[in-house]
């Protein structure tokens, strides 16, 4: 690390929405899912679902939710609509069609399972690693520099992506779905390890960011929004009237650390 580094001990980052760009997988995986809970009669997607389905990423929490976005749309509920009342939408919608949550994570992960050991190469070719990213990852790799993956995506998968990439993730640099935590405790953890540690969190979600913000004991943590994932105008907007958020662009990601926002 050289020394306009050392404002850090530790830079956490989330996965999707951070360094990779997995749309058109999720899109795939989430029509399929939703053909197994539906069973709709046609199974080729309408020629605009899947870039309606792009602009409406930003609601997804948990991988599940995907095929419900879709049989939103198809409802034909709008977007607008979906943007600003997806929790309620959500619940509304699982409980009118009576699938358990449970189905619908395991529709999405079979076929992602099914996808993978059909067709590795194939499935890997559907993400996409945003500009220059990889390449930061491997200078801060090589530079002995600590940084963490924190993600709700499942840790096997992450691994597969980035080893195509040509980096391999020690042990205990990454935390998947499999960890069943919020992203705040494991943040909690490395803070109890060393608690003069100065972390950096660079994270596409503003809710995650600001459940984070809210924790009394992580209030010296810096907090970045990255405006390149699956955020909204409204969310960008929230981070740079924040107190506690700072809005990062791809640019500054190149950047040295010691001159991010």
């Amino acid at each position: 690390m050289s020394t306009t580094d050392l404002t850090l001990t530790l830079l956490a980052l989330d996965f999707d929405g951070v360094v990779c760009n997995g749309l058109v997988e999720y899109f795939q995986t989430a029509w399929k899912a939703y053909c197994l809970m539906a069973k709709p009669t046609e199974l080729t997607p309408p020629e605009e679902l899947a870039e309606s389905f792009y602009r409406l990423r930003p609601v997804v929490e948990t991988g599940w939710e995907m095929p419900v976005v879709l049989h939103a749309r198809l409802k034909g509920i709008e977007e607008e609509r979906i943007l600003q009342h997806w929790p309620e939408l959500c619940r509304s919608l699982v409980a009118e069609e009576g699938w358990a949550v449970s189905d619908l994570a395991e529709a999405v992960d079979g076929v992602r399972d099914r996808s993978i050991a059909d067709d590795l190469e194939g499935w890997l070719s559907l993400h996409q690693f945003y500009p220059g990213v990889v390449e930061r990852l491997q200078q801060w790799q090589s530079r002995g520099m600590p940084w963490v993956i924190i993600t709700t995506k499942e840790g096997r998968f992450v691994r597969s992506l980035l080893q195509q990439q040509g980096v391999t993730l020690a042990e205990g640099q990454l935390f998947g779905k499999e960890v069943k935590r919020p992203k705040f405790e494991i943040l909690r953890d490395f803070v109890e390890k060393d608690p003069e540690s100065r972390i950096w969190f660079v994270e596409d979600r503003l809710k995650t960011l600001q459940s984070v913000a809210s924790q009394g004991d992580l209030t010296h943590l810096r907090l970045y929004l990255a405006d390149w994932g699956y955020n909204t105008d409204a969310m960008r907007q929230a981070a740079r009237e924040s107190d506690r958020v700072r809005l990062l662009s791809l640019s500054d990601f190149a950047r040295n650390l010691a001159d991010w926002p």
